[in-house]
Formats: C-alpha cells, structure tokens, sequence
C-alpha cells in the first residue's frame, strides 16, 4: 500500500462501530511492544480546550528543550496533522511505516476471528508507535469521544491527568447533563496520578474531585478568577495570575490569541506545569515563551490579517464565540461566513449568534458531504433572524472570496459553525497562496 492507499483504508474503517473494550486496546499496544512506556505521557480531556491546553503544554516543553510528541483530533486538511513530533506535522512515509505495522497487526487479529481496531484506534496505536520511533521524552495526548472509555486511556501511568471546561456535546454517547458527562471524562483519572481541572462549572467540578479523592489523586482546581486579563486586542491577550509560584515579577502571561477562554486552557497548562515542577524542571522563562509562541490551528485562529477561523461547534463553543465577537465588534464592522452540518442543532447557533451580535454581512456555505446543510436553508435562516444582508454559495472557496470582499480593509471576518469549514477554508488559503 502507498499513502493514499494507506489513509483511504483508514477513512473506510466504520468510525463509530461495536466500541471495543480497553482490554482489547491494551492487547494490541502489548502486541505492538508496548511503544507508549518508551515516553511519558500528559493526558488531557473535556469537551473543549483539550486541543488547545495541549498545544500550549507542548510548546512550554518544546521551549524548555524536550522532545514532544502530540496527539490531537480531528485533522482539518490532512489526517497527518493527528501526529506532530516537535510541533511539525509528520510526513507521509513516517505516516505509512507506522500504518504498516498496525495494520499487520489488524490483519493477524482478524484472521484469528477476533476483533478490528476502529477507526480511532488504528490513529491511536499508530501514534503511539510514532513517538516511540522518534524517541520523544514527553507526548501529549487528547482523548477523543470521552474518557472512561476512550482508547487514549489504555495509558496506564501518565505523568499527569488535564480535565478541561466541560459542557453538554455527544449526548448520545456521554449522557445528558454535565454531571454525567464530567463522569465520563474524569474516567482518565488514575489512582495516585496527578489531576488538573476547570472547576468553573460546580455540578463538574464536584464529580472530579469525588473520583480524583476515590482514588486518592491529588487534585487541582483552576478557575477565572485565578487570572486577571490586562489586554485584549487583535495580536492576542495580556493576563496576570494570582499564583505566587510564578513570583511576583513574573505573574503576566501573553497569548497569541484573541478569545479570553483560550485563558483558562492557558492557566490550565500554566498549573499543570506547576504541578509536575520536581518531574519535568522547566525554567520560568521557558514557560513564557512557550506560551507566547503557542499555535493551535482551527480555535480562533487567525489565519490573514482580521481574518479568524473558529470550530465552534457546540452550544459551549458558539458562546464563547459571541464572547470575542461582541468584543470586536465595538472596533470593528463584522463580517460572518458560516456553515454547519446537519447533526449540530445550527437553528439554534444561528439564533445565538445573530442575537446578540451585529454583522455587515453574512455569507453561508455547505460543508460535511452527506451531513451538509444546503446554503439557501441556512441563508433564509440568517434572514429571519434578521441580518439584512446575506448571500450564499455551496463552494466553500467561492464563499471566502465574497466574504473577503465584504470583510474589505477596515473590518474582520470571522468563518465559524464547523471544523469541516475551517478545514476547506485553510485548503482554499493554501491553494491561494500556491
């Protein structure tokens, strides 16, 4: 197999298929040699922030001089962008040895009758074999769907256990209310293993700290009002911590983002660096850097001058949204691109975001194949919540282009509703620049 041949394999394995149990993981990790004890792993979880609290604790580490690996989900453009050794995505033939080895593994476990890895697994196991190739001293992990039961948590002895905010997505699989929820994700938590969490929402906090005291792991809560934010403009966010470990010289922290929650990711990465202070020794001018160099791609991103992508997908996620919009908005006309698939309650988002935000002009899209949602159905939506001015266009790099022209010198765009439409967007840019 070559590397299209090995990627579209991947993509044809069922992605939500029988869950297979984390015994089963841990024998495939077993037959593969066990590659996750060659390094030491931060293990993160929560319903948004994961991808973002894992990259700043990457580039912190990266700039105090270890080698990292990182784990992410979803990709956006490409599936390698799962894998990142040292901040750069993995290339292709890094990509095949490692679909190689696993794949020989599922084909000796079929042909015992047993069971295939899912679709999530095999991107699992083949991480995990990457990093062990490349000899990292630290990976780390987001979990995918979850956590009790997330293959991510067939890891048995990490470093340290990182619960980002936690709020209601994947009721079908997780449960219904926050608690239930905040149960899943805590199911990382290992007995005596360091736990760092977002203890903002108190029904979540409480069912952490009840798990992380069952099994005697010390824990650690970080909230708002843990830091006070100096600046926020379009070159990123200013903040302060009230935590004396930094030293009172050293207490303000920059970010090179615009949305005041990528604070609380931040202070979660800040705390638990603290926390691992006697296991991995990192020097406070490391810490700053690092955070200041931080990139996470896809989460209020700008990707042109006063250009911003944004996943947000979610109830949670669309709020905060609103947050920085309604910040900007007071400097700068607004222009919105968006598009939605047809599994996320859009009518609502579209609701949220119009009532409380104003914008110049609304152009719409359609992104996520067969989930899609025909542009024309979103762009009557936007009209009867109000905007006065909305086009449509089904091709995602058409729609950029007249966003672009309406966003012009003086305004921002923001493109929001989907990681698939952030996905297409960096591909249009990237084909732009060609």
């Amino acid at each position: 197999m070559n590397y299209e041949q090995a990627v579209a394999y991947i993509e044809e394995t069922p992605k939500f298929t029988k869950k297979n149990s984390l015994d089963h993981t841990k024998e495939c990790l077993a037959r593969l040699g066990n590659p996750q004890n060659h390094f030491k792993v931060i293990h993160v979880a929560g319903t948004n922030g994961k991808g973002s609290t894992c990259a700043f604790l990457t580039s912190i580490l990266r700039e105090a001089g270890y080698s990292c690996g990182l784990f992410t989900s979803p990709h956006l453009v490409e599936i390698n962008e799962r894998f990142q050794i040292n901040e750069v995505n993995i290339d292709n033939d890094t990509f095949l040895a490692a679909f190689q080895k696993v794949k020989a593994l599922a084909d000796e476990l079929v042909a015992e009758g047993s069971y295939h890895p899912t679709y999530f697994e095999m991107l699992f196991l083949m991480g995990m074999v990457i990093f062990a190739q490349a000899g990292v001293d630290y990976v780390t992990l987001e979990t995918g769907l979850g956590g009790r039961l997330d293959a991510t948590t067939a890891i048995e002895d990490p470093a340290a256990c990182v619960i980002t905010s936690i709020s209601l997505d994947h009721m079908q699989y997780l449960g219904d209310t926050v608690a239930k929820i905040a149960g899943e994700k805590a199911g990382i938590i290992v007995p005596g293993v360091p736990v760092i969490f977002d203890g903002n929402d108190p029904s979540a906090a409480e069912v952490i700290r009840a798990h992380a005291r069952e099994l005697h792991s010390p824990f650690y809560e970080v909230k708002k009002e843990d830091a006070q934010i100096l600046s926020n403009t379009a070159s990123g966010i200013d903040f302060s911590l009230k935590n004396q470990y930094y030293g009172k010289d050293h207490q303000e922290f920059h970010i090179p983002f615009i949305a005041k929650y990528q604070v609380m990711n931040a202070m979660l990465a800040l705390k638990t660096m603290e926390v691992l202070q006697d296991q991995i020794p990192v020097a406070i001018e490391h810490v700053r850097k690092g955070m200041s160099a931080t990139r996470w791609q896809g989460r209020m991103e700008t990707i042109l001058p006063g250009v911003i992508v944004d996943g947000a997908h979610n109830e949670d996620g669309v709020a905060k949204f609103v947050e920085t919009a309604a910040h900007f908005q007071q400097e700068y006309p607004l222009t919105l691109l968006f598009s939605a698939v047809n599994d996320k309650d859009y009518k609502d988002m579209i609701h949220t975001i119009c009532s409380q935000i104003r914008f110049r002009h609304v152009v719409v899209t359609q992104v996520g194949g067969y989930r899609e949602v025909p542009e024309e159905e979103l762009k009557e939506i936007f009209t009867r919540e109000g905007c006065a001015s909305v086009e449509a266009d089904p091709e995602v790099a058409k729609a950029l282009e007249l966003a672009l022209k309406a966003k012009g010198e003086d305004g921002m765009l923001f493109c929001v509703g989907s990681l698939y439409l952030v996905g297409e967007i960096k591909a249009a840019i990237a084909r732009r620049k060609a």
